[in-house]
């Protein structure tokens, strides 16, 4: 998918990279992104404590990470995510679900826990309201099992502005909201079939209806 023109180390800005992100990120710049959101599988707390990692090495001063987990890891996620080098700030109840379409018996938490950590302080630029109704497991047709509402991700990228990094991208509903928006994104996805689907979910994302600035001629909405 062809990018802005901007370059992040040796790869495109605004595009969805194929490929282990822990195998490529270290080409990315010490203190380069602005903010890192996104959505590792739960239970790998490892992949946490390197998303810490690499956070502290690639963010720059005063800026965020962003983390979805689940409410029974939050005590180790955590853990690996301040012993990977950021510091804890806030935990947000980002998606309340809708009915368990899956038909599965057992205990069923209606909340998923966003985790934010930060490099320094962050400062946000306003307010965001983080509860958003949604359904678990193949949302609006996808085959993905857990990707989240854009709505989940919009309200925070609007105060938490500049270059976003998502190593784990899924489906890409975080480089989509980043179209919506009109600001420059980095995301990794593993698996080739998968990334192959958010990129075209990215294309048929509609950018912003308005008077372009700067930053969006470079991006070449």
């Amino acid at each position: 998918m062809k990018g802005c023109g901007r370059k992040i180390g040796p790869f495109d800005c605004c595009t969805i990279v194929t490929g282990d992100a822990k195998e490529l990120a270290p080409a990315i710049p010490d203190e380069s992104v602005d903010l890192i959101f996104t959505d590792p599988v739960y239970d790998r707390i490892e992949d946490y404590r390197w998303l810490a990692e690499t956070g502290a090495r690639v963010l720059k001063a005063n800026t965020a990470c962003l983390t979805f987990c689940g409410i029974g890891y939050i005590p180790e996620t955590l853990d690996a995510l301040r012993d990977g080098g950021l510091s804890y700030r806030w935990m947000c109840p980002s998606v309340i679900y809708g009915r368990n379409n899956r038909g599965e018996y057992g205990i069923y938490n209606k909340w998923a826990c966003l985790l934010w950590l930060e490099k320094g302080r962050c400062k946000p630029t306003g307010w965001a309201f983080d509860v958003h109704q949604t359904t678990v497991g193949n949302r609006s047709g996808s085959d993905h099992a857990w990707q989240k509402h854009p709505d989940a991700i919009l309200n925070y990228l609007r105060i938490l502005p500049g270059l976003t990094v998502d190593f784990f991208t899924g489906e890409g509903t975080m480089p989509a909201v980043c179209k919506m928006l009109a600001r420059h994104y980095l995301a990794f996805e593993i698996d080739p079939d998968v990334a192959e689907r958010a990129r075209e979910r990215v294309r048929n994302t509609q950018p912003p209806l308005f008077v372009m600035q700067p930053e969006q001629a470079e991006m070449g909405l």
